[in-house]
Formats: structure tokens, C-alpha cells, sequence
């Protein structure tokens, strides 16, 4: 499934650049995730526990990162075991960074994401789209939140919210069902 998302921050490019490569920081802005080891470098191992509906996965494996600070762009690839259901998932994201008008920062993410197993199930039901536009508002708001922070220690403190899996199940549903009776009746159109 690919995935492109284009995140604007009120914050200069050079911070959301410094931001984007403390990758210890930056992964306290990952809801559901957490960094278990540095491996080396630009190399990291970790889990990210995702709510998909009525199933918990917990991802368990490694990412290796690389940047080009001339370009302002960088690139990170992982994959991830969940031992518990059996499901597998690798993702490989694509970011940009560019200067807006406004002072702030235009960031473009590509990602693309493949999931085996019972995980896989969920992505051919909007659900996946749906979770990735409530994960990408909860990492920008806690950026936001990292990047205004007036010390290191107000920083170290911003974290991402957990996502609720029921809700987003629900709330995936019910937008399912209304596009259904949209595409059965014509947009909304009623028929005499």
C-alpha cells in the first residue's frame, strides 16, 4: 500500500532538519512506538504496537536510515515480526523537507507499506489509510509540540497519544458503510 502524505510545520526548515535526524526524539512522536537499541550507525531496533480494529499487533525489528543534508532529504527502511499473530510488515518512507513562504516547513512523506499475515487483512479495508491519517495528525501535532518546547527537558517530555484502535475501527466502518449507500444511490441523489 503506498502512502503519501505532505505535512506543513510553523517551524523552520533547519529545526524540523535537526528534529528529523535525533531519531530518539523523533520516535517519542511516533504513536505506539518505542527505540530499544542504536545498533550502529543510522541503524535501530525497536517495536510499534498498532491497533488495527479489533486485532493488537506488535511489530518487533529494525530500520536503517540514511539522510542527504545538502538535499534535505532522507529515506528509511524497517521491518517488523509481530511473534504474537504472525504478521510481517516492512515499510520503506521517503522525506522532504522544503521552505514555505510562511517561514514554516513543507514536509512530503512517500511510504510504502506491505503487510502479510492476519495484519494484512485490514489494509483492504481503508483501515490502513484511515490510521495512517490519524498517526501522521498525532506525529505532526507532537513535532509541533517537540519543536516549540523552550528547553531540553519541556522536549524530552512532548510524546505522541496513543491512537485508539476501536474507535478508528468504528469510525473506518461507518465511512465504509456512508460511501456505499453514496456509490448505491448515486451520491446522496435521491430517485422518485
Amino acid at each position: 500500500m503506498k502512502i503519501t502524505e505532505v505535512i506543513e510545520v510553523q517551524s523552520p526548515s533547519d529545526q524540523v532538519w535537526d528534529l528529523f535526524q535525533d531519531v530518539p526524539e523523533l520516535a517519542q512522536c511516533l504513536p505506539g512506538a518505542e527505540l530499544t537499541e542504536v545498533l550502529g550507525e543510522d541503524k535501530y531496533a525497536g517495536k510499534v504496537g498498532v491497533k488495527l480494529g479489533p486485532m493488537t499487533a506488535t511489530f518487533e525489528g529494525e530500520a536503517a536510515l540514511t539522510a542527504d543534508p545538502a538535499a534535505r532529504t532522507g529515506q528509511v527502511s524497517g521491518k517488523g515480526v509481530d511473534r504474537s499473530g504472525g504478521s510481517v510488515g516492512q515499510v520503506k518512507v521517503a522525506y522532504g523537507l522544503e521552505d514555505m513562504d510562511s517561514g514554516g516547513t513543507r514536509v512530503t512523506v512517500d511510504a510504502d507499506v506491505i503487510l502479510s499475515g492476519a495484519a494484512a487483512q485490514f489494509g483492504r479495508t481503508g483501515l490502513i489509510k484511515e490510521m495512517s491519517n490519524r498517526l501522521i495528525s498525532e506525529f505532526v501535532s507532537c513535532v509541533e509540540a517537540k519543536l516549540a518546547a523552550q528547553t531540553p527537558e519541556e522536549k524530552s517530555e512532548v510524546s505522541a497519544r496513543e491512537v485508539k484502535g476501536f474507535s478508528l475501527f468504528f469510525s473506518s466502518l461507518v465511512s465504509s458503510i456512508t460511501g456505499f449507500f453514496k456509490r448505491l444511490f448515486g451520491g446522496g441523489s435521491s430517485k422518485s
